[in-house]
């Protein structure tokens, strides 16, 4: 299992417009796949653009290619700015009789 952070900047005249299409996506997907969602936002925006971030808790390794190709099919790309992000993390194992890896 993984944990998959996704984020984004959003021009702040088209959030209200973005919003909806995210929560529609991650409502299928968590339907489909039994993930947890997460929506989330910087409390600023910085320049007229927001970062918003989806958060995917718990999902299986292959997710990553199935939310990419939803976020390509709900044409997320003319609402944002740039390219969207994704960060993969998981659970930090601790093996006493293992010399320590260290994450980055």
């Amino acid at each position: 299992m993984i944990d998959l952070y996704v984020y984004y900047k959003v021009r702040a005249h088209d959030a209200a417009a973005l919003a909806p299409r995210v929560r529609a996506m991650q409502a299928a997907l968590a339907a489909e796949h039994r993930v947890s969602v997460q929506l989330k936002c910087r409390p600023q925006a910085a320049d007229g653009l927001q970062t918003w971030m989806e958060v995917y808790p718990g999902a299986p390794e292959a997710f990553a290619v199935s939310l990419e190709q939803a976020a390509a099919a709900a044409g997320f790309d003319a609402l944002i700015q740039g390219p969207r992000r994704a960060e993969i993390f998981v659970d930090l194992a601790v093996d006493l009789n293992l010399e320590p890896t260290p994450c980055a």
